[in-house]
């Protein structure tokens, strides 16, 4: 049995309005050892950049919790009249991956529903139950339709992260991450073909950009958020490794070379970027998965994240000519990435119901 067809829905692109962004306020100490501090400060700025244009809601465990995130709030001067809380527990804060995906009806009758897909913390670790529960818990508290989404009689295991979408019905992932069939299996059997089929199904998609692997020290295996995104329609940025002997040169390489064959959704040609990637960063002997791709399309601004490398200002340079409607901002992500993730990992978007929301 597969989950019902969404034949009006889409999954809006980041770039389109959006009604608010969900961030989960940290807690998870092992996610950051000794650095806890420093993380509460990085979402501090995060949320003051983002609540400029839209609303920030914040998932936090309980009273207390939320009080530590307000107390840093004030610190950084946040305007929280743009913050609304919601205690729902968690076990960590990566909302792209266990949050809600948002899914918009094109009918002339605009509404939201929660295309609600199963997580299990990456395959790879063992506390995911409580953020596996946070998209019926919001959409009861929203009261927004949610729709199980189910393949050959099974629930679907899918993270935001692992993919990324036009909103024309081109979707971006990697075949690392799906299809695997040693390595942090997320739906045993599944083959392309079955993706797709829930992807159209689901997210109106009716093109899928099948990338090979991702980037070196990605725990998640294989998101295509640390190497691959759209920026615009037709326009892609590809992470780019200058350097022929690091880890990263040969699957980047491999994956420029596969855009270069393919086609968007009307058969035009996609407009390939490259983006170069900042020295490697390592952590107790364990290379971190520091990108540039891992950035975050906000109403109000894109948020980068940034190293203390000379590529910071290269790569804020090639975002700053992709974005003219918007500021491009750094965001120092040095202790983010500890965490072996940064902004985009943390973030997930709420599509408006209509442009001007």
């Amino acid at each position: 049995m597969n989950s019902p067809s969404l034949p009006h829905f889409r999954m809006p692109a980041e770039w389109e309005p959006h009604e608010a962004t969900w961030v989960g306020w940290p807690h998870n100490t092992t996610d950051w050892p000794g650095k806890m501090s420093a993380i509460h400060l990085v979402y501090g700025e995060i949320v003051r950049k983002l609540s400029v244009g839209e609303i920030v809601r914040i998932l936090v465990n309980d009273k207390k919790h939320e009080e530590r995130a307000m107390r840093m709030l004030d610190r950084v001067c946040v305007d929280r009249s743009h913050v609304e809380f919601f205690r729902i527990p968690t076990n960590r804060g990566w909302t792209r991956d266990f949050g809600p995906i948002f899914v918009k009806d094109s009918t002339p009758q605009p509404e939201l529903r929660i295309a609600r897909f199963q997580f299990n913390a990456w395959a790879n670790y063992p506390d995911w139950q409580r953020d596996n529960r946070v998209p019926e818990r919001l959409a009861s508290k929203l009261k927004m339709p949610l729709s199980m989404v189910k393949h050959a009689g099974r629930c679907v295991v899918l993270e935001g992260g692992s993919i990324d979408v036009n909103g024309r019905g081109t979707l971006l992932t990697t075949e690392e991450c799906l299809l695997d069939e040693q390595v942090q299996v997320r739906n045993p059997g599944f083959r392309k073909d079955d993706y797709e089929q829930v992807f159209r199904n689901v997210l109106g998609v009716s093109n899928v950009l099948w990338l090979g692997k991702g980037i070196a020290g990605d725990d998640t295996h294989g998101h295509v958020d640390d190497l691959c995104r759209f920026v615009n329609r037709n326009t892609v940025v590809v992470c780019h490794e200058s350097n022929s002997k690091d880890d990263n040169y040969d699957p980047l390489e491999e994956n420029r070379e596969r855009l270069t064959g393919m086609k968007l959704e009307d058969g035009s040609s996609i407009h390939v970027v490259r983006l170069p990637m900042p020295a490697p960063l390592f952590f107790e002997g364990r290379r971190l998965p520091a990108s540039y791709a891992n950035f975050y399309i906000a109403n109000a601004a894109v948020l980068v994240p940034t190293f203390n490398d000379p590529q910071d200002r290269v790569a804020l340079g090639i975002l700053g000519e992709l974005f003219p409607d918007r500021p491009v901002v750094g965001i120092h992500a040095v202790d983010l990435v500890w965490g072996f993730g940064t902004i985009h990992c943390l973030t997930q978007q709420q599509s408006a119901l209509t442009r001007h929301s």
